[in-house]
């Protein structure tokens, strides 16, 4: 827990910290912990707070024409000293109990779907597809979003709906593909490959959907190197990956009930070097000049006035938000 004496502290998960200010913002802290199989390391990676933070923020610019996101600052006096680098202020929003999750290549709980049924997610798959081989298109493939402790599931395009709501989930699922190929193509200039990634989303205040939590980061995507891709195989990826296959080898002694166990020094230094070397890769910036305000992570005009931040996202000609139809009332903006 990253401790903030003068902020009431709402919630703490497996990586992040979350912490009321006022009544229409918070601010998410992102720790150096690590997690694997919905448990937590009792080893941090240093500097994997700064990572996660400092790339959401890049592409939370980047990515701004494709949907309003809920980053208002990482700057300016509401960020306390202590956790500067790791903190967002954002807006409150009601969240969607579902993750969007997008896949343009077959890996990891997908894969496993498509050997046993030829589907992910209820979609189905041309046969005789490899490990890691590139889809013919991206697909939306959502799952739940579970309790602490327990694992998401994934669910066909049909229970998305009896959740959501057919026009808020259409909503969703076209947003998600969308965000997903604008990152997969920058992805691609930089000698990457977006595997998949996930997104949440929720509701601002105006009741239009807001794009939230983290975006591409090496804790919500995989990414890949294009140089060497093979299917067939499982691929060298910039994420938690290293960690997962070290866990889950016999010499860690792990039995898969205990507690995990410490991670050794150069799992640790290893995990460390691939978060940064993915922000390195998509920025083209160094994790030393930051939150050091480099050019294109400035913030634009504030919605908060003093304190800097995001700017009025709304398009003003959108004639279509006047007539948006109604959230379901457990989605109604608080």
């Amino acid at each position: 827990m990253t401790p903030l004496p003068t902020l009431e502290r709402l919630a703490t998960g497996k990586v992040r910290d979350l912490y009321a200010v006022g009544s229409d913002h918070l601010l998410v802290v992102a720790s150096d912990r690590i997690s694997a199989f919905e448990r937590v390391f009792p080893t941090p990676v240093p500097g994997k707070g700064l990572v996660l933070t400092a790339m959401s923020v890049f592409w939370f610019r980047e990515l701004a024409d494709v949907l309003p996101n809920h980053l208002v600052t990482c700057e300016g006096p509401l960020i306390p000293e202590s956790v500067r680098g790791r903190a967002l202020l954002v807006e409150r929003l009601d969240m969607l109990p579902v993750e969007a999750v997008v896949r343009g290549y077959l890996t990891g709980r997908g894969y496993a779907d498509y050997r046993r049924s030829g589907r992910v997610c209820g979609l189905a798959l041309p046969p005789g597809l490899a490990e890691s081989a590139r889809l013919p298109e991206p697909i939306f493939t959502p799952s739940t979003k579970a309790l602490p402790g327990e694992k998401d599931e994934n669910i066909d395009f049909d229970t998305c709906v009896s959740v959501l709501g057919r026009a808020l989930a259409e909503e969703v699922r076209e947003a998600s593909l969308e965000l997903y190929r604008r990152g997969a193509a920058r992805a691609a200039e930089q000698g990457l490959l977006l595997a998949d990634t996930k997104f949440e989303f929720g509701i601002g205040r105006d009741g239009d959907l807001v794009l939230a939590d983290e975006l591409l980061t090496p804790d919500s995507a995989r990414y890949w190197l294009a140089d060497g891709h093979q299917p067939g195989v499982p691929q060298p990826s910039f994420d938690k990956q290293h960690v997962r296959d070290w866990l889950v080898d016999p010499a860690s002694g792990w039995d898969c009930v205990s507690a995990l166990p410490p991670l050794p020094p150069e799992v640790v230094t290893a995990t460390r070097d691939r978060y940064f070397e993915a922000y390195h890769r998509i920025t083209g910036l160094s994790l030393a000049d930051w939150p050091r305000d480099p050019a294109d992570l400035r913030q634009p005009a504030s919605r908060l006035g003093q304190c800097g931040g995001a700017g009025d996202r709304r398009d003003p000609h959108r004639e279509q938000d006047v007539h948006r139809p109604r959230r379901p009332a457990a989605l109604q903006p608080r």
